[in-house]
């Protein structure tokens, strides 16, 4: 099995021990070449092994399989060649982290932040730069979310990633390593504007550098520009 495959079993037991991939949850896939590497459906991610991982191409189509015929792929597939046909993404990385989460409970259909360091770990962002994650409805199924997520993707060419309300987030990169990078980045935005919410702190600045509070849309708006 190829070093990448080997590669997604360490990136899942990583991704656990930081509350992304509890309980089966999330995903992980990265390019090689013409076919993608795969993590399967509904294992434990920490507990993964190169053996279990599949290979598809990029339309879509099933290269090799694992041998144990329990193993499934993964429901995120369609959203990650999405991601890989649109943006050219060599790695994209699915999370269920809690601070996802609730970012899409604060917000409507963007998040939006600015004049926080970690931003400039975003390809393309800036100290100062507003950061706009677009926010896309949870359906019941995963692999339902793909017309939705290509909305998004094409609506906000520059975000690197797009979170699901009440679900997660995707997040993709040239490479696995700028993938990740972008996730750890955004992870702690997301978790960032959570706590700026609470605290009644706008979660970005104004082009004239006051608070912006009409980024708060939802009705439990704690902080009121005077």
């Amino acid at each position: 099995m190829s070093d990448t495959a080997s590669l997604i079993c360490e990136l899942g037991r990583s991704f656990y021990d930081l509350g992304w991939a509890s309980g089966t949850g999330g995903g992980i896939c990265i390019r090689e070449g013409d076919h993608v590497v795969i993590a399967p459906s509904g294992v434990q991610k920490e507990r993964m092994h190169a053996e279990q991982m599949f290979t598809v191409a990029l339309d879509g189509s099933t290269l090799t399989r694992p041998d144990d015929p329990e193993l499934r792929l993964s429901e995120c597939a369609p959203l990650f060649l999405t991601a890989m046909r649109l943006r050219n993404a060599g790695a994209v990385i699915h999370s269920h982290s809690i601070h996802a989460v609730m970012a899409t409970l604060l917000f409507n259909r963007e998040m939006v932040v600015s004049h926080l360091e970690m931003i400039k770990g975003i390809e393309g962002m800036h100290f100062d730069d507003r950061l706009v994650v677009p926010i896309i409805e949870n359906t019941a199924r995963e692999c339902d979310l793909r017309d939705s997520l290509e909305e998004a993707i094409l609506a906000y060419p520059l975000a690197q990633a797009v979170l699901v309300r009440r679900h997660g987030v995707y997040v993709w990169g040239r490479d696995w390593v700028q993938a990740k990078t972008q996730a750890e980045c955004y992870d702690y935005l997301f978790r960032a504007a959570a706590e700026m919410h609470r605290l009644g702190i706008p979660t970005a600045v104004g082009e004239k550098g006051t608070d912006d509070a009409s980024l708060f849309p939802r009705q439990h708006r704690t902080y009121v520009q005077s």
